[in-house]
């Protein structure tokens, strides 16, 4: 199986292609970096010796933004709430770092899912359209083996490029942003106001929850790859449903079974305190379970139709 895995592996790093998507990523870290630096990091203003004075006087401007533009009736509040947890609390807004910069890289989890769906939309039909699957069969190898070193090779690549993605993002920031002491602490949203965590754990919350959808949906295109063996398929059934899936949801809202759709689901930060689940029955043991429940199907699905797939009459 090791052995198996490792070939898989090759496979998926000897293609210019895979090295072309990290060299992608590695750019788009670069050009957020650069962009926050050039416009000024968050807090930048508030690292003065008058801090408290500077952050009343923020808020003064916000309260006089909120007297004239509708927008920012709706959003300077919180903000306002924010700052006014910082002077309560007598604590200055952090510096922006490496290490907050590395945690904001999550949102590029979602790229990383466009990756993961690319190789695993490929990784079992390509097999079908080379003819190569042939030889694989023949070997003494159960076919329940094959699949599982595919679907673990794709799984790793995911986790690979998920570390890369944190290693570059956290090296590019040191460059641009310097790094704070690791016991730093940031200020989140919570059930009554607000609260301090440390920056290891918002990063661990960050990366954890965009994982699942990562997880999730690159199971779907592996699914759709081994069930139809068209790569193009699966790419674009998966990626139109990575895109589009929370458009749908919020489409059907006010259908009482929209909680049972995977996207409805996949998000657990819903779960988070000062946010709301998408219905009022949703929580999340019953997200997890219907999580788990497609996670299962997926992965059934893939194992029964391959076992049982005519290769001669492909």
């Amino acid at each position: 199986m090791l052995k198996l895995i490792h070939n898989e592996q090759i496979k998926i790093y000897t293609k210019k292609s895979t090295w072309l998507m990290y060299l992608i990523l590695a750019g788009l870290i670069f050009t957020f970096a650069f962009s926050v630096h050039y416009y000024g990091p968050p807090n930048e203003e508030y690292q003065v010796d008058n801090w408290q004075q500077v952050l009343q006087e923020k808020n003064q401007n916000l309260e006089q933004e909120m007297q004239e533009d509708e927008f920012a009736r709706s959003n300077n509040p919180y903000i306002i709430e924010k700052n006014n947890y910082y002077l309560e609390n007598n604590t200055q807004p952090p510096a922006y770092d490496a290490w907050k910069f590395t945690g904001e890289n999550a949102e590029l989890l979602t790229f990383i899912s466009l990756l993961a769906i690319i190789v695993a939309a490929g990784i079992v039909a390509n097999e079908f359209r080379w003819g190569t699957i042939k030889l694989l069969l023949i070997r003494p190898i159960k076919r329940s083996g094959i699949l599982l070193s595919k679907y673990i090779a794709v799984l790793l690549f995911a986790l690979y490029t998920v570390v890369f993605l944190f290693i570059t993002a956290w090296l590019i920031g040191a460059i641009f942003f310097g790094v704070n002491d690791i016991d730093t602490r940031f200020v989140i949203s919570a059930k009554d106001g607000f609260t301090s965590i440390p920056v290891i754990k918002d990063i661990f919350m960050n990366y954890s929850f965009q994982l699942v959808d990562l997880v999730m949906m690159t199971t779907l295109a592996f699914m759709i790859s081994t069930v139809f063996r068209n790569s193009s398929l699966a790419i674009g059934i998966a990626l139109f449903l990575l895109m589009g899936g929370a458009s749908i949801v919020q489409m059907l809202a006010d259908k009482d079974w929209v909680r049972y759709i995977l996207f409805a689901n996949t998000d657990l930060r819903q779960y988070i305190a000062g946010n709301s689940p998408l219905t009022e029955d949703m929580t999340l043991g019953f997200s997890v379970t219907v999580l788990i429940v497609y996670y299962v199907i997926f992965i059934v699905t893939s194992w029964v139709v391959f076992i049982k797939c005519d290769v001669a009459g492909q």
